[in-house]
């Protein structure tokens, strides 16, 4: 059975703690966005190594593998919406459907330690990203297709709490 599709407007992080995870965006500092990432970076080749990584709990979760290359593309897609935001005055994100990319790329499929080894330098690349951009361009904006604006600074803490989620969702 295949997943459904997340359609859930997830910028309310913003502005509330999220019930699942904990994640709490008025707590984080921009400055703290990098560290975090590395942090989680660090626990998901452990997680990819487990017994049963590949195996989904049921058939609407997606499997610890799933979730993880997911990260891996999240932390790739953001390295590329701030790198815009940094070029660009305002653009306009590329749309991207996670669950069109996780059947196109199956994520089922690939290699645990293939997927822990990108995922690791993908977020090496975000976090040194984040950690690049001075102090005044952190107002830097930037638009989602559904109208939703960030500034560099807003999009950093929307960002993190994906990953988080998501390790908070496999050790569950």
């Amino acid at each position: 059975m295949p997943i459904t599709p997340d359609t859930k407007n997830w910028t309310w992080v913003l502005e509330r703690p999220c019930a699942e995870c904990g994640f709490d965006a008025a707590t984080i500092g921009y400055r703290d966005v990098p560290e975090l990432v590395r942090r989680n970076a660090a626990a998901w080749p452990a997680e990819l190594a487990r017994p049963g990584a590949r195996d989904r709990p049921d058939d609407a979760t997606w499997s610890t593998l799933e979730y993880a290359a997911h990260v891996r593309d999240v932390f790739r897609v953001f390295a590329g919406r701030l790198a815009l935001m940094r070029a660009d005055d305002s653009p306009a994100f590329a749309d991207w459907d996670q669950d069109a990319t996780a059947l196109a790329d199956d994520y089922a499929a690939q290699r645990p330690e293939a997927v822990a080894a990108e995922l690791v330098s993908a977020a090496e690349t975000v976090a040194s990203a984040f950690e690049a951009v001075p102090d005044d361009e952190l107002g830097r904006t930037g638009l989602r297709s559904d109208g939703s604006a960030f500034t560099i600074d807003s999009l950093a803490r929307y960002f993190v709490h994906d990953p988080l989620h998501h390790l908070h969702d496999v050790r569950r």
